[in-house]
């Protein structure tokens, strides 16, 4: 059996057998292995591309065709008023486009057995989420006396995301310039210094709600959610970076939708993987159909040189060798001007610079080029 399989391993990708070994019963017969391995290889063979293909034109109608038929709209997740998604349109021009602000960042932390079961679902997600002050407070009191701020913690909000009246107050000690009072029941904040203003301590009552107590930054609302047969924590805001510290995380699946902190985490090639999901995840629930080798091909178009770019004038069509095929994108005096200025030659070796002027385009029959000698016959 190890011989046949190593006969066609030049013959046909390694993915493709070792999906081709898990699918086949051990007990086969290796004249059937041979028949399967032979049909696999003709498979393999007329799913290629020809020579001279244009691979970027079909890819650009595949893709485009049903993306005008695509909604624009924004997906609500049930059960929290402000967790939206964006999707149709949008979400596919963000993502082409490599936008590096996006409307709705948002992760998907996958978790580690048990937790994946169910087990501590709620504490762990809320433990997730980023916990400002005002939101563990019952009440700010200002003390127009003493010009200083009395907080009242809510003793209930705080044991549900497992965090104690001492760590609030170091928190506060940390971060508030001026001095922080530990009484039974409140947190007594006052300013330093003899000349205090009321309008000073207004402020410091505001600035007090937004001090940072707990979980990870960025991270502004957490759902627990149930995918087939294992729970995982959906959330709005990305912080990739902190997330793969925590010990439930499993960090081989827990994605972001946020391309440029997934490029600054895990590099170029995880970018790669996230423009084919995102993008096949947004055709996939619009209904659409869309063969996946058109969005690998766009994806690996944006991520050739290294780092991100957009399918902009900025991006990927900026770094094109052809002067006539930047300038039929966007602002063309400006890219004609400038290759004037230094003698730019534009080689037409592409297919938008020879439509422009009107001649055969580089592909199909039109890829070769014909070469012969003509021997001119000498009248006498």
């Amino acid at each position: 059996m190890a011989d046949i399989y190593k006969e066609f391993e030049d013959k046909i990708p390694n993915k493709i057998l070792d999906d081709v070994k898990a699918n086949l019963p051990g007990s086969i017969s290796q004249a059937k292995l041979r028949a399967i391995l032979e049909a696999v290889e003709d498979e393999y063979k007329n799913t290629q591309v020809e020579a001279g293909e244009s691979v970027g034109l079909v890819s650009a109608e595949s893709i485009g065709e049903p993306g005008t038929q695509m909604t624009l709209d924004t997906f609500h997740l049930a059960g929290v008023s402000e967790m939206n998604v964006t999707m149709g349109l949008p979400r596919i021009i963000e993502i082409l486009d490599a936008r590096k602000t996006i409307k709705t960042p948002m992760m998907e932390i996958y978790l580690k057995s048990p937790y994946n079961k169910g087990k501590d679902i709620r504490q762990i997600a809320l433990s997730v989420k980023e916990t400002k002050l005002g939101e563990i407070v019952e009440e700010f009191n200002i003390n127009i006396v003493d010009l200083c701020v009395e907080v009242k913690l809510n003793a209930k909000k705080m044991k549900d995301i497992s965090i104690t009246h001492a760590q609030v107050v170091k928190a506060l000690s940390k971060i508030t310039k001026g001095i922080v009072k530990d009484k039974k029941d409140q947190i007594i904040v006052k300013l330093k210094g003899k000349d205090v203003s009321l309008n000073a301590v207004f402020k410091l009552k505001e600035n007090l709600k937004k001090i940072y107590i707990k979980g990870i930054k960025g991270v502004s609302q957490v759902l627990p959610v149930k995918r087939e047969n294992e729970f995982i924590i959906v959330t709005a805001g990305s912080n990739l970076k902190d997330v793969l510290k925590l010990d439930f995380a499993d960090l081989t699946r827990t994605v972001s939708n946020d391309l440029y902190e997934v490029e600054k985490v895990l590099g170029i090639e995880a970018v790669r993987q996230a423009i084919i999901s995102e993008v096949f995840k947004v055709i996939e629930s619009q209904g659409l159909n869309v063969d996946v080798r058109h969005i690998m091909l766009v994806a690996d178009t944006m991520c050739e040189s290294g780092s991100i770019k957009g399918i902009t004038r900025y991006g990927v069509v900026s770094e094109k060798a052809s002067v006539l095929a930047r300038a039929s994108f966007e602002t063309p005096i400006k890219h004609i001007m400038d290759a004037a200025l230094v003698g730019e030659i534009d080689k037409l070796d592409s297919v938008v610079e020879n439509v422009m002027l009107n001649q055969p385009v580089p592909v199909g029959t039109g890829l070769p080029g014909l070469v012969t000698k003509v021997v001119k016959q000498v009248k006498k």
